[in-house]
């Protein structure tokens, strides 16, 4: 029984314990939950007293020691008394210019030109094996006899007048079996050449649907088709530097021996032209001072690159005589058109050939170009003037032209497929022709006609353009970099002049893409452009780049 007593006694006393806490644990929660409020001033006097405490504490603090930084405040901010900026009213600081990541750029884009520049140039697969050797014979005779024209110079040599058609059909008769054994196929077809073989079909359609069909087959039997035949022959034939030099020489001579002619004629005072105007006695290709003013300005600047590549002193002073005798036969020409294309020469070549002291090489151009108008013939600045001012111009030519120029442009528009080769001048002015290259192509062989000339014009300088990029600073390549500067001066100095003169079936142009081509296929395949396929690097094609 005392054990049970006992028992009961402790069950109580443990209940009455747990009830004392649980009474206590509520007081505590209430006291947390039912907070009395307090007045307004009694809060501010607390606010006073917590402040005079602190500042008490702080008096306390010994001398030696240091108060807390304002970093170290920071670090455990007040947060309701932070203001959060509102985004306008945060200035960004300017960023510093990365200059490794302006390098980075300028180095990726120059690699990605010079890449370009190697898959372009890389397309073309050129048969490295020459052959060709009869045919290049043939060749260049065919081209004495139609540039120098010697049964005109010498009278004694008149029975030559036919040999030319002989002579080619002779070179045709060897090419095309030596085309076949040596890589199979009649040509290489660049884009140059489809876009030559492009203008010869239309040319041949547009027989049919001209408005003079016998006009139009003389057009294109005796001109047209003899300039495509030898351009194909020439892009296949012209392998090697010592077979382009020849032509290229064969083209300069002719320009020197018109060019002396020309000058002998103003001397004498022989001006059969308008009564002040020199025109040489070869007829063909140069009969007209514009014609003769025109292959002059494409021969400037390659006697000026063959200077500027040449290691001969001998060799740099015959070249710029020659280039020098060019434009003083450009000159007694009284060409308008064949000075701007000189101009535009000019301008070019000084560009090109002064990267480093470029505003040298054009104050000293421009003290030339002072003297060149200076030493001028008479009446010559007068004739320039007169592209500004048709009042000038006595004979009234530039009226004429722009006439005519209108007038193929309406023809142009009104006839998108063309009107047929040759002819224009049955629905131009008083018979005469566009005296526009552009415009003779785009009257008479359509607009799709002239989308094949353009691009047969254009072709070549992308390529030009590349090969120069990748040789420039090259020792090893200089030939080929001038000569590429002095190729791209050329057709631009003919597509400027020819906008003046109707010459898009004449020789000039073939003979100069020709050498544009060839010129192209040395160099491809003495660098091996194709067999580099694949091991692209930047310090081998962009030469003195620092990585």
């Amino acid at each position: 029984m005392s054990s049970n007593h006992s028992s009961a006694g402790d069950y109580d006393s443990l209940k009455n314990s747990r009830r004392g806490r649980k009474s206590k644990d509520s007081g505590d929660i209430g006291a947390l939950s039912g907070p009395k409020k307090k007045s307004s001033t009694d809060s501010e006097e607390t606010r006073r007293s917590q402040t005079d405490e602190v500042d008490k504490g702080l008096s306390r603090r010994p001398r030696n020691e240091e108060l807390p930084s304002e970093e170290a405040f920071a670090l455990e901010p007040d947060r309701k008394n932070v203001i959060t900026p509102k985004p306008s009213d945060i200035v960004e600081e300017p960023v510093p210019k990365d200059r490794e990541h302006v390098k980075e750029r300028k180095r990726k884009k120059v690699e990605d030109r010079a890449r370009k520049d190697f898959t372009m140039l890389d397309r073309d697969s050129w048969v490295k094996r020459n052959g060709h050797y009869l045919t290049y014979i043939g060749l260049y005779t065919f081209s004495i006899l139609v540039l120098y024209r010697p049964y005109e110079l010498i009278p004694g040599l008149g029975f030559l007048a036919a040999t030319a058609f002989f002579v080619a059909a002779a070179t045709l008769f060897i090419y095309i079996p030596a085309q076949l054994s040596t890589e199979g196929t009649l040509t290489y077809l660049s884009i140059e050449v489809k876009m030559v073989i492009l203008l010869t079909v239309i040319a041949l359609i547009s027989v049919a649907i001209a408005k003079s069909s016998r006009t139009a087959w003389a057009e294109f039997n005796e001109i047209f088709i003899k300039a495509v035949l030898m351009f194909i022959v020439m892009v296949n034939v012209l392998r090697t530097r010592r077979r382009l030099m020849g032509m290229v020489w064969l083209s300069m001579g002719i320009a020197l021996v018109l060019s002396y002619m020309a000058l002998g004629m103003y001397w004498r005072g022989e001006l059969g032209v308008e009564g002040y105007r020199v025109g040489v006695n070869i007829g063909g290709m140069f009969g007209n001072p514009n014609d003769l003013a025109l292959h002059l300005v494409t021969m400037v600047p390659l006697a000026v690159a063959l200077g500027v590549a040449s290691r001969s002193v001998l060799a740099k002073l015959c070249y710029f005589t020659m280039s020098g005798l060019f434009v003083a036969g450009i000159m007694v020409t009284y060409s308008r058109g064949g000075f701007i294309g000189l101009m535009c020469v000019a301008g070019f070549l000084i560009w090109k050939l002064s990267k480093e002291n470029r505003l040298q090489v054009i104050a000293v151009a421009i003290v030339f170009f002072a003297l060149f108008i200076a030493l001028a013939p008479g009446n010559y600045g007068m004739r320039l003037l007169s592209i500004f001012d048709p009042s000038l111009d006595g004979v009234g030519s530039r009226n004429q032209r722009r006439d005519l120029l209108f007038r193929s442009i309406l023809v142009s528009i009104r006839n998108p497929w063309g009107i047929g080769i040759g002819n224009f001048p049955i629905v131009g002015i008083r018979n005469l022709v566009s005296h526009n290259s552009y415009t003779q192509v785009s009257s008479e062989l359509g607009l799709l006609g002239l989308a094949a000339y353009l691009v047969f014009l254009i072709s070549p300088f992308r390529r030009l353009a590349a090969i120069e990029r990748r040789l420039q600073d090259r020792d090893e390549g200089r030939w080929f970099y001038f000569l590429a500067i002095g190729f791209q001066a050329s057709l631009i100095g003919f597509c400027v002049s020819s906008f003046f003169v109707s010459v898009a079936y004449n020789w000039f142009i073939y003979y100069l893409i020709a050498y544009a081509v060839a010129f192209r296929r040395i160099y491809t395949i003495e660098f091996n452009v194709a067999e580099e396929a694949g091991k692209f690097s930047l310090k081998k094609y962009i030469p003195g780049w620092q990585n």
